[in-house]
């Protein structure tokens, strides 16, 4: 018998079910939290990821923000993709591209797993919207979120 805890990420996947036309709030985290996306350029690629998906009919980003050390996606989900499936195309996407431009020293660039929230029918989706790119304001990288260059929402 394996006296090894799991971590707890592999629990928080049991169940994970995918919804076409749902609307979800996905997050990934760096390894270790390195501010990779300090870089604008290196944030830029996974706002190209993002748009990949948009333009595939994968997606429909709704509003995203790329952080130094994560990013925060507001998206319906289509019917031709699931959200481990996303999530691996984004993740392996980046983590080449950015692998190809700097030293991640043998590390990932991505921990392992990601949080995904699917919105409730009352939850107000443009407050989710507005919460997520004010992200770099409650983070003290901007005093208004028009200066931060790495985010995106449709009502603009």
């Amino acid at each position: 018998m394996n006296s090894t805890p799991r971590p707890r990420g592999h629990d928080l996947r049991k169940g994970r079910h995918s919804q076409p036309e749902q609307i979800y709030v996905l997050t990934s985290v760096t390894h270790r939290r390195r501010p990779v996306f300090a870089d604008f350029h290196l944030g830029r690629i996974v706002i190209k990821a993002m748009r990949h998906h948009d333009l595939n009919g994968n997606v429909q980003t709704l509003a995203c923000v790329v952080m130094p050390d994560h990013f925060h996606w507001l998206l319906g989900l289509g019917n031709g993709i699931d959200l481990p499936r996303l999530m691996a195309s984004i993740k392996g996407y980046t983590a080449r591209r950015i692998g190809e431009r700097i030293d991640l020293g043998g590390e990932p660039l991505w921990q392992e797993g990601y949080h995904d929230h699917a919105l409730r029918r009352e939850e107000d989706v443009q407050a989710v919207a507005r919460y997520i790119v004010a992200n770099p304001l409650r983070a003290k990288l901007v005093e208004r979120v028009g200066d931060y260059p790495l985010w995106d929402a449709v009502w603009l």
